[in-house]
């Protein structure tokens, strides 16, 4: 919806500093936030600091869905020291951790090769702290309230968040996080009104009705099902579990031994999946030569992995993201030590049980969930027999748009569409958003792993943390730009 020039709320006083409204208080939002608060000041030391909203229903900012998490069997899958929301000091946090008796109590947090796993809360409650002396300041408004519409009305916003509340807004950064995952469509139907279906696992308390004793499916292989294994076994859950998911890929650990990222992918970089993954695979080739793991060459990978995505034309990026992806998954996103443990421990007990096919079929008789499963690659079927089904089957992305009522208003609208890899919101490399009928609007930004389909690699941590360092700075930009414009008009 665009407002024709007339509003419900009050005229937007001009004179006033610029409002910088922020959809989304996760790591996304909030790094955003924290960065824009400096870099406002140093980018554009002329203009009056703007005022930064973050709309977030959460009572901490920084958390989101990843980081707001109490169960102490989900820990971060990377080693503290290379987490930090600071992208020129990488052990920040680990300082934070230090300084704070973080992990005081949690023994396991601590790896024998000295590395820190931390559980996860720990690092929202840092970003949370990191955000709190600019909240104090004024310098960063948190708005405790999801947001309901936004409207376009002339050069400016129009934000009605969900008590009613109107605020302009000059700039608008949508920071959301994917949709949770989508059950398959027979699961959903069959079994929505079971007391241990378990449609999304990311939710507090989602696997409390699951019992010791449970003969548990698990429908998804990756990081969401590890955790959700592991968080299992930690409240002493005894019964066998099946994986299953089409590939039958299990997430990987962490190297033995930390190893520096490997090879070159850019010096000729390839022009299509094929050869992609041509060169990788030689490269690691290469590295069990030299008796060095593949894990230095996925970091490498991933380390190029924007600049190597924009090469590759569109197709080329869809071929990965069909193919190629749940390959990448599974290297690149790496379980926790102690997580990983708790899979192999699984296994080596016969508890758990790994399968690549899919659900066919299912049925409720007596509380007890029948299913039918049908093997890749084959035409051979296996029932067996459930107490609980949990899904993992990861971000719903093609449900992007629906997930939110002001999403879904924004592409009705034209200012928003998909990216045409399916994996976030169609956006240029300044992360302005791309829409069917507005075309590319300066001043509606997207952050965070929402914008992955232009910018790759956009979900670990570091690259988060970077995009809202470069998202700032476009903000800051396009201020002083509106500002001299104004200047301009009043001469």
């Amino acid at each position: 919806m665009t407002l024709s020039g007339a509003a419900s709320g009050d005229v937007p006083d001009k004179s006033q500093p610029a409002v910088v409204a922020i959809i989304g208080g996760g790591v996304s939002g909030a790094a955003t936030a924290f960065h824009l608060a400096n870099a406002a000041a140093t980018t554009a030391p002329n203009i009056a600091a703007p005022k930064i909203i973050v709309f977030e229903p959460r009572e901490s900012l920084g958390k989101g869905l990843a980081y707001d998490t109490d169960e102490p069997a989900h820990r971060i899958n990377v080693p503290a020291a290379r987490m930090s929301l600071l992208s020129d000091d990488p052990e920040h946090f680990l300082r934070w951790i230090a300084e704070h008796a973080a992990t005081a109590g949690d023994s396991d947090a601590l790896r024998p090769d000295g590395a820190l796993f931390p559980r996860r809360k720990v690092f929202g409650n840092y970003v949370n702290a990191m955000l709190q002396p600019l909240i104090a300041s004024g310098a960063i408004e948190h708005r405790r309230t999801p947001v309901a519409h936004v409207l376009r009305d002339d050069a400016r916003w129009l934000i009605i968040d969900g008590d009613g509340t109107e605020t302009w807004a000059d700039i608008v950064v949508i920071a959301t996080s994917h949709p949770p995952p989508v059950a398959p469509g027979q699961l959903q139907a069959v079994l929505k009104d079971h007391p241990r279906f378990v449609p999304d696992p990311t939710r507090s308390g989602a696997l409390a009705a699951i019992r010791p004793l449970d003969r548990v499916l698990v429908v998804g292989n990756g990081l969401t099902s590890a955790d959700v294994i592991a968080a299992l076994a930690l409240k002493g859950h005894e019964g066998p579990i099946t994986a299953i998911s089409r590939r039958g890929l299990r997430s990987r650990g962490h190297a033995a031994v930390a190893q520096d990222p490997a090879g070159d992918f850019l010096a000729q970089p390839a022009f299509t999946a094929l050869t992609l993954l041509k060169n990788i695979r030689a490269e690691i080739r290469q590295a069990a030569l030299e008796g060095r793991t593949w894990h230095g060459v996925i970091d490498q990978v991933r380390a190029q992995g924007q600049a190597l995505w924009q090469i590759l034309p569109l197709v080329e990026r869809q071929r990965i993201v069909r193919h190629l992806r749940p390959f990448w998954d599974v290297h690149r996103f790496r379980v926790a030590p102690q997580v990983e443990a708790a899979l192999d421990a699984a296994i080596a007990q016969g508890r758990l049980e790994i399968l690549s096919g899919s659900v066919a079929a299912s049925r409720i008789e007596a509380d007890a969930i029948h299913c039918t499963l049908r093997l890749r690659r084959s035409s051979a079927t296996v029932k067996k027999t459930y107490d609980a089904v949990v899904v993992t089957t990861g971000p719903g992305h093609g449900g992007i748009l629906a997930s939110q009522p002001f999403l879904a208003e924004l592409a009705q609208s034209g200012y928003l569409e998909l990216d045409p890899t399916g994996l976030g919101l169609s956006c240029t490399r300044n992360s302005e958003a791309i829409g069917p009928v507005a075309g590319v609007t300066p001043s509606l930004l997207i952050a965070g792993p929402l914008a992955r389909g232009t910018f790759g690699e956009l979900m670990g941590l570091p690259q988060v943390t970077d995009h809202a360092v470069f998202v700032a700075e476009v903000i800051a930009k396009c201020l002083q730009t509106q500002t001299l414009q104004t200047a301009e008009n009043l001469l």
